[in-house]
């Protein structure tokens, strides 16, 4: 696989994707798309690989769609944006929440429109103090896409998502972190080393719980009570049948560090 503004790198079973296109804060055109989902679809059909870092390259995590990429001519008119987002921004969410393992963001820099949807979408997000998180679609005539309207206002109160979509307004990493939308702020220098630390301790960890756990919380705003009960009752039936199971019982007897296999 040739990759030019992706670079991906495996490390046991931990596979690291940085975003690197830097010269434009990472921004996204229609050829980094299709590596990017290249890349996720080999991530997700190794069965070694068992836990996933994505960050960016140089002093920004994405600035979202890069607007030349799609930038027309007079006679042309306007470029169908939903077209693009059906082709691209929505493959990409779902590669990412879809994904049976965990996904580890390190936000290294700004995260602006749909580059702040890509960190939103991640299992957990770590961020540079330097960092910041920025709904700029308002300032073009547009709404937060690639999932922000869904995830925000979950990661956020509902008033708190409203107002940053609209103002636009920069929310600092420290901020974020006060208002519960990502899981840590680090120092600048601490950050790909804590992101690695804890990217390749999942690797480590029962990859199908890791995997259900993504799948029931995404299912619990949408079923009621017992429903959801059912559900936890046959993902459980399940688990309990997995070798991974069995390995973290006997290490607890045994009193030892359990040694998993993903399996």
């Amino acid at each position: 696989m040739e990759l030019n503004d992706i670079i991906y790198e495996r490390d046991e079973h931990l596979a690291v994707i940085m975003l690197n296109r830097p010269d434009t804060l990472n921004s996204f055109t229609a050829a980094m798309h299709e590596e990017l989902a290249q890349v996720m679809q080999e991530v997700q059909s190794d069965n070694q690989i068992r836990a996933v870092l994505l960050t960016g390259m140089g002093r920004g995590f994405c600035a979202g769609q890069d607007l030349n990429d799609r930038a027309t001519s007079p006679d042309s008119g306007p470029p169908d944006l939903g077209a693009a987002i059906e082709n691209y921004w929505n493959p990409l969410i779902r590669s990412i929440t879809e994904m049976p393992k965990p996904v580890i963001c390190a936000v290294n820099g700004v995260a602006a429109g749909a580059g702040a949807s890509i960190a939103l979408a991640c299992d957990i997000v770590l961020a540079a103090r330097s960092a910041s998180f920025v709904q700029v679609f308002s300032k073009i005539g547009l709404i937060p896409d690639s999932g922000g309207s869904w995830n925000l206002p979950r990661a956020l109160s509902l008033p708190r998502a409203k107002a940053l979509a609209m103002l636009g307004d920069k929310l600092p990493a420290e901020q974020a972190e006060q208002w519960g939308m990502i899981w840590r702020c680090v120092d600048d220098d601490n950050l790909m080393e804590e992101a690695k630390a804890m990217a390749t301790e999942l690797s480590q960890r029962p990859t199908q719980a890791l995997a259900a756990i993504k799948q029931i919380f995404a299912s619990s705003s949408t079923m009621s009570l017992p429903e959801h009960l059912e559900i936890e009752k046959q993902t459980m039936h399940r688990l309990g049948q997995s070798t991974d199971y069995a390995e973290g019982v006997s290490a607890f007897i045994e009193k030892r560090k359990p040694i998993f296999t993903g399996e």
